[in-house]
């Protein structure tokens, strides 16, 4: 059970009492080497992971040899086509799946090389990049922004974008700027880690995630909610059938998900849902805007009122000019009423926007 050194103490310790750890190990492994590995089969748990808590509590996750090997096989083979001369960077966790399965055990899959940082900072990154000739980089939407925002570059052959949605700027941005083509796709820590990618050497939709990984499936529940089912040969163990992701999301007629939002995200107002991914995407395409993240905050009238955090990316960034701006491309019930210009947002350690711990009770009170 590998564990974020990032995490807190408690953190930490809840998870080890969780899963029952006889061994705790804190440093380097030293030893003589054995003969031989323990016997084990393709149904025995490989690893124990909890997931990322972005949506809720943290929950176990047992993953099995064979589908941590089918998973990583498939992201090395078939959606990235890695090869033995690539160089893939890598400054997630390795305690995390994106990390694990996509950065670490497909690198070993396609016998390439995984150069690592041990934080993500973007100006090491790109130096890391540069002398360590990457050439695929595997990362976050956020980590594409922090390098864009350097206003340096540097040739890659392939990106592959994952953890949480990445908006069309700056997609088209990252790749203009460094030369690659970027493949955008959606994992969850219970598959394994792919669910759904956009292939190398096949055609790709730039705001799709692709299409099913791993012999994998993708259906959209009929209940009205448009919540993404998955069906995987990779899913964690205990689990039978469609596993519900929370996302929710459309299949066009090529067979592509698309992602409109997590199902706990969709803002209720006045009777109308609104996508926060949708309003965060029009206000990216901004020339003042760095982030941007949309949340609903309570209303006694509406239920729910829209407003805006943005993360300035000049001093002339004005939230009366983003509104009247968002006001002219989506929906009028839909335009953030408010728009409140912040330095950050509270994140995890992959860089991940932890929507749940922003204070919708201060917003509404905020003027």
């Amino acid at each position: 059970m590998p564990i974020n050194p990032l995490l807190s103490e408690r953190e930490q310790h809840e998870r080890i009492a969780d899963a029952g750890a006889r061994v705790v190990v804190s440093g380097p492994l030293d030893g003589a080497p054995v003969d031989g590995v323990a016997g084990i089969t393709g149904d025995d748990v490989a690893v124990v992971l909890y997931s990322s808590g972005t949506t809720g509590s943290p929950k176990r996750i047992e993953l099995t040899h064979a589908g941590l090997r089918l998973n990583a096989e498939y992201v090395a083979y078939d959606a990235l086509q890695l090869r033995k001369d690539d160089v893939l960077f890598g400054s997630a966790p390795l305690a995390h799946v994106f990390a694990m399965t996509g950065c670490m055990n497909a690198a070993l899959a396609a016998r390439a090389c995984l150069a690592l940082v041990e934080r993500f900072e973007p100006h090491a990154a790109l130096d890391l990049i540069e002398h360590g000739h990457v050439t695929v980089f595997m990362g976050v939407p956020a980590m594409c922004v922090a390098l864009l925002a350097t206003g340096r570059g540097a040739p890659l052959r392939l990106a592959h974008i994952g953890g949480a949605p990445l908006a069309v700027e700056t997609l088209h941005a990252f790749e203009e700027r460094f030369g690659t083509t970027v493949l955008e796709g959606y994992g969850m820590t219970e598959v394994g880690g792919m669910a759904t990618s956009n292939h190398a050497g096949r055609e790709r939709k730039p705001g799709t995630v692709g299409t099913p990984a791993a012999g994998g499936e993708v259906r959209i529940e009929s209940d009205g909610t448009g919540e993404v089912l998955l069906l995987s040969p990779t899913i964690m163990r205990g689990h039978d059938g469609w596993l519900a992701t929370g996302d929710v999301g459309y299949v066009d007629d090529d067979g592509y998900l698309h992602l409109v939002d997590r199902k706990k995200d969709v803002i209720l107002r006045g009777g109308y849902s609104v996508y926060p991914r949708e309003i965060e995407e029009v206000l990216f395409a901004h020339p003042h805007v760095y982030e941007a993240v949309v949340v609903g905050v309570p209303d006694e009238r509406l239920g729910e009122e829209v407003v805006a955090l943005v993360v300035p990316a000049d001093p002339a960034c004005d939230p009366v000019e983003l509104q009247a701006y968002a006001r002219e491309r989506v929906a009028a019930y839909a335009y953030p009423r408010r728009v409140v210009l912040v330095d950050d947002f509270p994140r995890s350690a992959t860089g991940k926007i932890l929507r749940r711990e922003i204070d919708r009770e201060a917003l509404r009170t905020r003027t």
